[in-house]
């Protein structure tokens, strides 16, 4: 980052909050560090010291091989989460500082997706109890598929407590799909077809959802919601007459109506439009990505590459990127939101595939290699082995602390594509 740059994010950070905002984020950070000090906390601490002397000292050095061993620590990591939350659904991730044993409870949202990551890494290597599992997840997302056909916003809670949410029932529908795909399960079938209905009636006549949820900032337009056209449009393959795919359409179109020359998007976050994640950035590049190439749409997938074109001079010579970006394209934060670095990753690896252009397939490499010592293997706490933080730094701005199951799943899909990739 430049100084021009460093000055602006600081500016932002102090004058971005409110005098109450500093406060409470002060002393949240207090609390989790006075956290650090317990007995039970001291391997955690041990990973943080490290952590911070890699990103401070910028002694973080890619690593190039062992993506198949660290895919495989993954799932076993996201299998671990699963069985922490003891329903079937997978835990929302381990955050030792913030709750009593770490692991939170199930998330159907991201439960949702994973279930598409680990049928896929079932099938690329033989492991009949990952697909199981998966399976025993999407059992689980349809027992507490609300009655209209929705999935609820936020943490698992009581069905008479339950709120629906358009981006949760989407990426629920993604892994309804892949588990009727994977096993042919009627029941799988009918909750996704369920979900896409509801979808397609909580569509405004723009081609914008209506549901955003009651965990997120409010906004009558989240354009990262754009992902959930992939998964509609997946389900409109499977019923060409019905009104998905058309849906699917309608819904990238909306998308792209916030796009902006630079190939950065508006309202595009849960909580500052003003300067989305990279996740959410991400989210709404693979949604507009995937239905371009399903529906052979080539300004669709223009679109995301556009955005991806004004990403990739960001990435450092090492592999890092920046959580956040203002409308410039200029870094908005000074960590790393490492989901979003492996869905950028992801976006690489498929528009390599699909333009053949080499620098994509090496933008691919060089954030994967950075992600991977990120990733802890052989800790003496379980609960860390295998998954990935939400930040770099890990008291950085996004997850703080933490290993929400998301991170590992990106994280997954990235290595499974270097993997296949590679071996072409």
């Amino acid at each position: 980052m430049s100084l021009k740059e460093n000055v602006k994010v600081v500016a932002d950070q102090i004058l971005g909050r409110s005098v109450r905002q500093h406060y409470w984020a002060t002393d949240q950070t207090r609390r989790r560090w006075a956290k650090l000090r317990e007995n039970k906390n001291q391997v955690f601490a041990g990973v943080v010291k490290a952590d911070l002397g890699r990103f401070f000292l910028g002694r973080m050095e890619p690593e190039t091989d062992g993506g198949v061993s660290r895919a495989r620590a993954a799932v076993d990591w996201i299998l671990r989460a699963q069985a922490a939350s003891r329903d079937g659904g997978v835990s929302l991730g381990y955050f030792p500082c913030d709750f009593e044993n770490g692991w939170r409870v199930s998330y159907p949202e991201t439960t949702g997706y994973i279930i598409t990551s680990l049928l896929q890494f079932s099938r690329r290597y033989n492991d009949a109890n990952a697909a199981q599992q998966a399976l025993r997840m999407a059992n689980w997302e349809a027992d507490i598929q609300m009655p209209e056909g929705a999935v609820q916003g936020g943490p698992v809670c009581a069905a008479d407590e339950q709120t629906p949410c358009a981006f949760n029932t989407g990426m629920v529908l993604d892994g309804w799909m892949s588990a009727w795909n994977f096993s042919a399960n009627p029941r799988f079938f009918d909750s996704a077809r369920r979900a896409a209905d509801w979808l397609v009636n909580d569509l405004t006549t723009e081609g914008y959802f209506k549901t955003n949820g009651q965990f997120v900032e409010p906004g009558e337009i989240k354009t990262y919601n754009v992902l959930c056209a992939w998964a509609i449009h997946r389900l409109g393959e499977q019923i060409p007459a019905g009104p998905y795919q058309h849906a699917a359409i309608k819904i990238v179109e909306a998308a792209l109506r916030q796009q902006r020359p630079s190939g950065w998007f508006a309202n595009n976050c849960l909580t500052r439009p003003e300067a989305p994640l990279l996740h959410t950035i991400a989210y709404t590049l693979q949604g507009i990505l995937e239905v371009g190439l399903a529906s052979r749409r080539p300004e669709f997938v223009f679109a995301s590459k556009r955005a991806v074109d004004a990403i990739l001079p960001k990435i450092s010579s090492k592999g890092f990127i920046a959580g956040r970006f203002f409308s410039d394209w200029t870094p908005a934060c000074f960590s790393s939101c490492l989901t979003g670095s492996a869905q950028l990753a992801i976006l690489c690896y498929r528009l390599f595939e699909y333009t053949g252009e080499r620098r994509y397939f090496d933008a691919g490499q060089l954030l994967v290699n950075y992600l991977k010592p990120l990733q802890l293997l052989n800790s003496q706490n379980d609960a860390l082995d295998g998954a990935l933080p939400g930040s770099f730094p890990l008291f950085g701005g996004y997850m703080t602390a933490g290993y929400p199951n998301w991170a590992t799943k990106y994280l997954l899909d990235a290595l499974m594509l270097q993997d296949r990739l590679g071996r072409q």
